[in-house]
């Protein structure tokens, strides 16, 4: 039996199209390879980018890597520009059917860690 999960993730990345098309397309497949998930248990992904992140949506940068390329609904939304935040950083959450029994794995990459010190796993930079 499946049940729904929300698998979270977030990683750095340099304002151009070509490290943030590389950086949400390695953190993606990390979350998918970890937790064993197949796109077509893919309810939604939405993304969240800090203010000086502009060079590409990361829902387009997703589907540039070839990635969500179906029925999976896409959305981006601009994170709150608050005092210290970590700069040039995306954020995203997809929710997916999994089995009920998964421990899901979340992906913090690419200087991202220090957000969420608890859940990152050592990841390759």
């Amino acid at each position: 039996m499946k049940r729904l999960f929300a698998l979270r993730g977030a990683t750095q990345c340099e304002n151009n199209i070509e490290d943030i098309c590389l950086q949400i397309g390695l953190m993606y497949k990390e979350l998918l390879n970890s937790n064993k998930l197949e796109e077509e248990n893919i309810v939604s992904v939405i993304f969240s980018v800090t203010s000086d992140i502009n060079a590409i949506n990361p829902a387009a940068a997703l589907r540039r890597c070839g990635y969500a390329t179906k029925d999976e609904a896409l959305f981006s939304v601009q994170e709150p520009d608050c005092v210290n935040c970590l700069e040039r950083t995306v954020r995203v959450i997809i929710h997916c059917y999994l089995d009920e029994d998964s421990k899901v794995q979340h992906i913090y990459r690419n200087g991202a860690e220090v957000l969420r010190q608890d859940r990152a796993m050592n990841n390759e930079q």
